[in-house]
């Protein structure tokens, strides 16, 4: 089982690198880390959080409906520019939540385990779980887009009424 590192490991702080080949190492840690962030009841994971300096992370909104997946090296390569406001929690900040202003809709450009590019438009909650990983990969902290600090209460809300 994977351990998801916790703030201050200086992991969390830095610039991932590229995969450059999907190798059969790179294909055996996904299902750990969609394990991992299902055990810790998360809906996006991103490799940093594991140990790992490369730009993979996996979305999983299977309380939502959908299959838990992987992005290799994802871009994001459009945002749009209305914006949402939401509070949002992380895995490796536990028991830290605020109030997070992000685009509303996103297109994004990743690699699947297959190796095949594909692109993603996403919203709502599919595109903020996007965006907090891919920030992950560059190595930011929601706290540094903090608006303000909030208690939990809309994310844990969130949880007993998708769980």
């Amino acid at each position: 089982m994977l351990k998801i590192i916790i703030v201050p490991n200086p992991i969390l702080n830095q610039k991932t690198e590229k995969v450059k080949k999907i190798d059969s190492e790179v294909l055996a840690l996904i299902p750990q880390m969609i394990e991992a962030c299902r055990n810790a009841q998360g809906i996006g994971l991103a490799a940093p959080q594991v140990g790992r300096s490369i730009r993979l992370c996996i979305i999983n909104l299977e309380h939502l409906g959908v299959a838990p997946f992987a992005l290799i090296n994802p871009k994001i390569t459009k945002k749009s520019w209305r914006k949402e406001e939401m509070e949002e929690g992380c895995l490796s900040l536990p028991g830290i939540y605020g109030i997070v202003r992000r685009p509303k809709t996103i297109k994004v450009k990743a690699l699947n385990p297959e190796g095949q590019e594909s692109e993603i438009e996403a919203d709502g909650l599919l595109s903020r779980v996007i965006q907090h990983e891919v920030d992950h990969l560059d190595g930011i902290l929601i706290t540094s887009k903090f608006i303000r600090i909030t208690d939990g209460r809309e994310t844990k809300k969130r949880k007993e009424e998708n769980l």
